[in-house]
């Protein structure tokens, strides 16, 4: 509740000139119409076309005018949160959480056991300057258990499925579509590569012709040998690219939650996962990170300011030494001043690594309610601090 408070108290501060913004607060952009006066020790900088931000005086800015959809290396950080070098995230949102609610009731009913993302949802972020939302998706709506992996879709699932995508691609997004299903399929493990080789190659035809569609090949598997999830994550690459699909970028994702933290220890991933193959050479790993004690995002406390990094350095080794691209398809911590400076430190250390393609906050979505991570505008708990301090600056 304190967040939507301070939500609500920025945007009445901010409706008229009268009052001056607080350090770290919006004071410009494209359909922005608040103040542009910052509190005394703060100065308005442009960070981009759709967002400028009160930072500290005493900061050294370089304006950023790089479209957030280049990945390309600047010699001074756009913001005042990181410093050297930095390569810009070249996809950069926000997960959009729903159509897999309800997952105990199959095939369930729309608006009751889940939900589409919203609209409106894409349109907020897409206006701020971010372009890539993963839409999350349960497999057995999309592929009935009663015919199988290999088994005709579900043609009102999919229509739903399409119809947001079409809409994420045709405001120039990316949409990254994700069966969050924890490598777990009507109740059993995935274990048969052949069928979610097929499963994967009759999915991606779906989508074959729209370059701005992203494949990530399944959320999270866990209880899993490394290897076994690397085959199956290996034949997903070979069915996607056989179908037809061979311009869009492939995620993969190890066990163990593909967690970064443990990715060069207890997971296993980093001994098989060096190995991927993708003809189009566009593939990427896909790993996941809270900053909580057990990295699990259930708790608002994270472990220190500086645990975003820290849960990283590891990862990021093995990315480059490995020549290998990373995602981070999921972060999230709490509104507070600790989990603030360990979002922008973990962050600035993937720009500043030059091997992490983008980053997503878990989550937006319309049927969050007061869920501590939820970005869902206009008034999910993390919109008022999360937002303008550790995202803005990093588009």
């Amino acid at each position: 509740m304190k967040s939507l408070f301070l939500s609500l108290a920025a945007t009445l501060a901010l409706s008229s000139p009268v009052f001056s913004v607080a350090v770290w607060g919006q004071c410009g952009g494209i359909g922005y119409s608040g103040s542009t006066v910052c509190d005394a020790g703060s100065t308005c900088v442009v960070s981009n076309s759709y967002y400028s931000q009160c930072l500290p005086s005493t900061a050294t800015v370089a304006p950023s005018t790089v479209p957030t959809t280049a990945s390309t290396t600047a010699s001074a950080p756009s913001s005042s949160v990181c410093s050297g070098s930095l390569t810009k995230f070249k996809f950069f949102g926000v997960n959009e959480s729903g159509a897999e609610f309800g997952n105990t009731n199959i095939p369930g009913v729309l608006g009751t056991d889940y939900t589409w993302p919203s609209p409106s949802s894409i349109d907020f972020f897409v206006g701020k300057g971010f372009n890539t939302f993963r839409i999350t998706f349960l497999m057995e709506r999309i592929s009935p258990p009663a015919t199988g992996l290999t088994g005709p879709f579900d043609a009102t699932y999919l229509s739903g499925l399409k119809t947001i995508v079409s809409y994420v691609t045709g405001k120039g997004g990316y949409a990254l579509v994700d069966p969050h299903n924890f490598m777990i399929y009507n109740g059993a493990t995935i274990s048969d590569t052949n069928a979610f080789q097929t499963w994967w190659q009759n999915l991606a035809s779906e989508f074959k012709t729209d370059s701005h569609v992203v494949f990530d090949v399944m959320n999270e598997p866990h209880d899993i040998p490394a290897q076994t999830v690397f085959n199956l994550n290996q034949a997903a690459v070979n069915g996607i690219r056989a179908s037809g699909a061979t311009s869009q970028l492939i995620l993969v994702e190890g066990t163990s939650y593909t967690g970064a933290w443990t990715w060069t220890t207890s997971s296993g991933n980093s001994a098989v996962f060096g190995a991927i193959k993708d003809p189009n050479n566009n593939v990427a790993i896909e790993m996941h990170q809270y900053l909580d004690s057990d990295g699990s995002g259930t708790s608002a406390t994270c472990v220190s300011s500086t645990i975003g990094a820290e849960r990283l350095q590891a990862a990021t080794q093995w990315l480059q030494a490995n020549n290998l691209k990373g995602f981070l398809g999921e972060i999230g911590a709490g509104s507070n001043a600790d989990c603030i400076s360990a979002v922008q430190g973990a962050f600035c250390s993937m720009q500043q690594s030059g091997v992490w393609l983008g980053a997503l906050w878990w989550a937006a979505g319309p049927w969050w309610g007061t869920y501590y991570q939820s970005i869902e505008p206009p008034s999910g708990p993390a919109i008022a601090e999360i937002l303008p301090q550790a995202m803005m600056p990093f588009l």
